[in-house]
C-alpha cells in the first residue's frame, strides 16, 4: 500500500467529483455483519476501509467508475497501478501468471506483508488504472481476516492505503476518517494496525529470474531472496 504527494481534503475542490457527503459508518472489523455491509457497500459501488497487518487500506469494486472513485478519493495519478486484494494464491492466479518461482514465494509468505507484481494471465481484461498500462498487476494477501473476507465474497478488489496521496499512512481508524473521511462509506475498525509499515513490493517476470524489489517495506527483501534461491 502506497504513496505520493497531495494536501488535505479540503470540500469545495472544483476539479473532484460528487463523492458522498455523510460521514463513513465505523464498524467493528471481527463482526460479520459489519463484514456482510462491507460488501454491499463495494457491490454499490462505493469505498471501503479495511485493517490489515500493516496499514489500513481502502477498497472499491473491480469496475473502472469505482476505481475512478477511489482515484479520486485519494487524489492519486491514474498511471501508478493498484494492487489487487486476494483471498489466495489460486484466486491471484485467476487474474495474474504465477511463474514457480512466484508461487514459492506466495507459498511461503501468503498470507503476510508481500505485495507480488505478476504478468496479467491472458485473455484477463484489467482497467489500465489498475495496471499503469504495464501488462502487469499487484497482487496481494492480507494476514487479516477482514480483507480477505471481502475478496472471497466478491472476488480480486482493488485496494491501496487509506491515505491521501502523499500523506502518512493511516494505521487506525481515526486516522482514515481524517484524512478520508466522507469520501468512503464504511470503515472496518479493528484498533491500530499492528505493523505500521506497508507491505515490501517485488516484481516476478515470467522467466522467473531474480525478483525485483520495486517498494522496500515489512517485509525484509534478504528473506525473500532466500525463499527464492529455494
Amino acid at each position: 500500500m502506497t504513496q505520493d504527494p497531495r494536501h488535505e481534503h479540503g470540500g469545495n475542490d472544483p476539479g473532484r467529483r460528487d463523492l458522498p457527503s455523510s460521514s463513513p459508518r465505523v464498524l467493528p472489523a471481527r463482526d460479520p455483519e459489519a463484514i456482510r455491509a462491507a460488501v454491499a457497500a463495494l457491490q454499490a459501488g462505493e469505498l471501503v476501509a479495511v485493517p490489515t497487518e500493516t496499514v489500513y487500506g481502502v477498497a472499491c469494486r473491480l469496475d473502472g467508475a469505482a476505481i475512478e472513485r477511489l482515484l479520486d478519493a485519494k487524489r492519486r495519478p491514474p498511471n501508478k497501478g493498484i494492487t489487487l486484494l486476494v483471498d489466495d494464491v489460486a484466486q491471484a492466479a485467476s487474474v495474474a501468471e504465477l511463474p514457480p518461482a512466484a508461487r514459492r514465494l506466495a507459498e511461503r509468505f501468503w498470507p503476510g506483508p508481500l505485495t507480488l507484481v505478476l504478468p496479467v494471465r491472458p485473455g484477463v481484461s484489467l482497467p489500465e488504472s489498475l495496471t499503469g498500462a504495464s501488462g502487469a498487476i499487484g497482487c496481494r494477501v492480507p494476514d487479516h481476516p477482514a480483507p480477505r473476507a471481502l475478496a472471497r465474497a466478491l472476488g480480486p478488489i482493488p485496494l491501496t492505503s487509506a491515505n491521501l496521496s502523499g500523506a502518512p499512512d493511516a494505521t487506525d481508524a481515526a486516522e482514515v476518517v481524517r484524512q478520508l473521511g466522507a469520501l468512503i462509506a464504511v470503515v472496518l475498525d479493528d484498533g491500530r494496525s499492528p505493523g505500521g509499515v506497508p507491505s515490501t513490493v517485488v516484481r516476478v517476470e515470467r522467466d522467473a529470474g531474480r525478483p525485483e524489489l520495486l517498494r522496500a517495506g515489512a517485509l525484509p527483501f534478504e528473506a525473500i531472496l532466500e525463499a527464492w534461491r529455494g
